[in-house]
């Protein structure tokens, strides 16, 4: 039990349904969808489509989805690709000829097809009970009436707000300023964007006028996007993988999203003795530190699209990691691993929901960079993700950017099995941080037997491009132990991502916790 002298949260109790995520307007909608009759899916599409009002730095409907979930009396868990694809006009050997080595974060060639609609599309109709007019009502209520900018919220959009360009500035600004803490905003193109989606389906956003406003924004800039683009988009169903640590499987969307590197990360970090160490000291996060290096070089050189990719079975092979393993000393930092693309992603918005036939959804959804590409349509305000920065321009890598491929992506819902029974929908966002801190969580969980919220406010480090970022909830000399052995040590701004989780106890009782770093909550029915 914490120690309730000290101003923390408790986790939340429940037994009818449980919503995780990080606003509270989207997980009282959640829960609110639940209690109408619906099941988790139908909540988590509900909860998700207003985050995109909530915090439209992190996500909206240009953007991408990731989704593991079960069906109400099943263990199976199943996966949904909800990403989009670069136009099938994309060639790297034109960005190249121009005399550049990665895809600008800021125009038209970063920009993929939206994936994330025809995903929610999909799924409510294969999945949900009560129909996108119902689930979408919300979200289109509060994107014209309003909703007040959080704190996080407010920081976020004062450090993203420059990328905003053209229409954009007109939509996502308030006479022109970053909005405040506290004051009213609204997306009325987007709402009206929402109404003819729960009118016709998906074929209203990716065929027609919406469609026609997206392209016309990018081809203003210069870009290849074509109406067969957007029309052709679909979502994939895929099998997830796995892998176990100390009785806990680890459940990860497959690629093109980098889950394997969680798995890698884990069997890594398998090798030493991290039980018996202090959960906050310098020497797990060296090690884990070290691992991240080797998880990630190994994310580099072949994560990508999975009809352009090979040897994803490497990732789960024990004799692959221990020899990863051997390469870590204990007393010495190692070099960093090259970067597969400068594009560093930070932005990300997560949910989850559990209902009361134990139905699971673990539900990742974003725009990459914050305010995405920061181009939007015109009419409607749609923010259009910058994903394709995802891609390199090396010529040759299975993540070669071209026609029609899926980037590698950063996003990556997660979940936990024990004894093959589904028992925590989680999620960690933080874009690159995602796999080191799916792992840290399943640690923390497991070698130290943190509480559920305990675990996911415990203090965070990161081994990013070439400096070991520490959060500033860690001991005073930390970082003069770690900076001894090798390591650049950098405090950074914004804190390392954002987490929630839902415990599926045996007796049925659902536990919720949700991350502090952020505004949201989690909530129980």
């Amino acid at each position: 039990m914490r120690d309730l002298h000290k101003p923390e949260r408790s986790e939340v109790f429940a037994t009818q349904g449980m919503c995780a995520t990080s606003h509270p307007l989207a997980a009282k909608v959640a829960i609110d969808i639940l209690g109408q009759g619906g099941n988790a899916m139908d909540a988590a599409i509900a909860g998700a489509v207003l985050l995109g009002i909530c915090e439209p730095q992190m996500t909206g409907l240009g953007g991408d989805c990731f989704v593991l979930f079960n069906r109400a009396g099943e263990n199976q868990i199943r996966a949904l690709n909800g990403s989009g694809r670069a136009p099938l006009a994309a060639q790297s050997q034109k960005l190249r000829g121009q005399g550049l080595s990665s895809i600008p974060l800021n125009g038209p060639d970063a920009v993929t097809i939206p994936g994330a609609v025809d995903a929610f599309c999909h799924l409510a109709e294969t999945e949900g009970q009560l129909g996108l007019d119902a689930i979408l009502h919300p979200a289109i209520h509060y994107a014209e009436q309003g909703v007040p900018v959080a704190p996080r919220v407010a920081f976020d959009w004062k450090v993203g707000g420059e990328t905003l360009q053209g229409a954009a500035r007109d939509h996502y600004l308030i006479n022109g300023r970053i909005p405040s803490i506290g004051q009213v905003f609204r997306s009325p193109g987007q709402a009206e964007v929402l109404r003819q989606i729960a009118s016709h389906g998906r074929d209203a956003f990716y065929s027609g006028e919406i469609a026609e406003d997206m392209i016309a924004a990018l081809s203003a800039r210069g870009g290849i996007h074509t109406a067969d683009d957007f029309q052709n988009t679909k979502c994939t169903e895929t099998d997830p993988m796995r892998g176990d640590y100390k009785g806990v499987d680890l459940v990860e969307h497959p690629p093109n999203g980098q889950g394997a590197t969680a798995i890698l990360l884990l069997n890594i970090l398998k090798h030493f003795d991290l039980a018996n160490m202090n959960p906050v000291g310098a020497d797990r996060i060296h090690i884990e530190a070290e691992a991240t290096k080797l998880a990630f070089d190994a994310r580099n050189r072949f994560i990508a699209d999975p009809d352009h990719m090979a040897r994803t079975e490497r990732f789960l092979d024990p004799d692959v990691a221990a020899k990863l393993a051997a390469l870590i000393d204990l007393e010495k930092a190692m070099p960093a691993a090259a970067p597969l693309t400068e594009a560093i992603h930070k932005d990300t918005v997560y949910i989850t929901v559990v209902d009361r036939n134990q139905m699971a959804v673990s539900l990742i959804y974003s725009i990459f960079h914050s305010f995405g590409s920061g181009i939007a349509s015109e009419k409607y305000g749609i923010l259009l993700q910058n994903r394709g920065a995802g891609f390199t321009l090396q010529p040759d890598h299975p993540n070669e950017l071209g026609g029609g491929k899926r980037p590698m992506h950063t996003i990556i819902p997660g979940m936990l099995t024990e004894n093959g029974r589904v028992s925590m929908p989680f999620g960690v966002m933080g874009g690159a941080y995602q796999p080191t801190g799916h792992a840290r969580f399943v640690s923390n969980l497991t070698d130290f037997e943190l509480g559920l919220q305990e675990s996911i406010n415990a203090p965070r480090a990161f081994f990013d491009g070439s400096v070991l970022k520490l959060e500033r909830g860690y001991f005073e000399g930390i970082a003069k132990q770690l900076s001894e052995i090798g390591h650049n040590i950098e405090i950074p701004e914004t804190p390392l991502g954002g987490a929630q989780a839902i415990r599926i106890r045996k007796d049925g009782v659902l536990e919720g916790a949700s991350d502090p770093r952020k505004d949201g909550c989690a909530l129980g029915y």
